[in-house]
């Protein structure tokens, strides 16, 4: 994705940005909803799923040392962007490190969620193969708000895995089965792998 040389985000459109707590409050009232539309309750088992996925994974993620020493040389400030939904199954194996990995920057990455549904302008600058794929991560200058790198929608051996499986016709469950037994068996180390660059490139 090239880069963007002008702000990704105004800072109105930064303030609908929602912290970690609040994404996750925001994925609780879609669960808590007493009459849900139908669209809304048949998207209900993925968001429930979403949420268990979440709190198994987050107590797992080990930010490598060096990742870690990474983030410890960044001087300066920056917001990072996440587009996602809480019923994204990929955005359930990942959220939960891109969250370690900003509390081991001790504050110079700062997350922002961004409902996908709800930004549609937002989503279409980061289109993949056409479509949009979730979740996308920006790093943003937090002075200028302008784009310092992106990654998304998920690590790549598992993309061209996707592909291969679509390209077979593959049955929906079972590709989802081997997504979440791929992240299961990979430990978040290669998208920790593919971020590290882009934040070694971050001062």
């Amino acid at each position: 994705m090239p880069a963007s040389t002008s702000p990704v985000l105004t800072a109105d459109q930064l303030a609908t940005g929602l912290s970690y707590p609040a994404y996750r409050q925001q994925i609780a009232e879609a669960l808590a909803q007493a009459n849900p539309d139908p669209q809304q309750a048949k998207m209900l088992p993925h968001y429930r799923e979403g949420a268990d996925r979440m709190d198994r994974v987050a107590p797992t993620v080990a930010v490598l040392p060096e990742l870690q020493a990474a983030v410890n040389r960044l001087t300066q400030h920056y917001l990072w962007a996440i587009i996602t939904e809480g019923w994204c199954g990929d955005a359930s194996q990942t959220v939960p490190v891109f969250e370690a990995i900003a509390q081991a920057s001790g504050g110079h990455l700062e997350t922002r969620y961004f409902l996908r549904d709800s930004h549609p302008d937002l989503i279409d600058r980061y289109l993949t193969n056409g479509g949009r794929a979730i979740p996308i991560a920006i790093f943003l200058r937090a002075d200028s708000l302008t784009e310092a790198g992106v990654w998304g929608p998920r690590p790549a051996p598992l993309q061209t895995i996707m592909q291969e499986l679509k390209a077979r016709d593959t049955p929906f469950k079972e590709i989802v089965t081997q997504v979440h037994a791929w992240y299961d068996q990979d430990a978040a180390r290669t998208t920790q792998h593919e971020l590290l660059p882009l934040i070694q490139r971050l001062s």
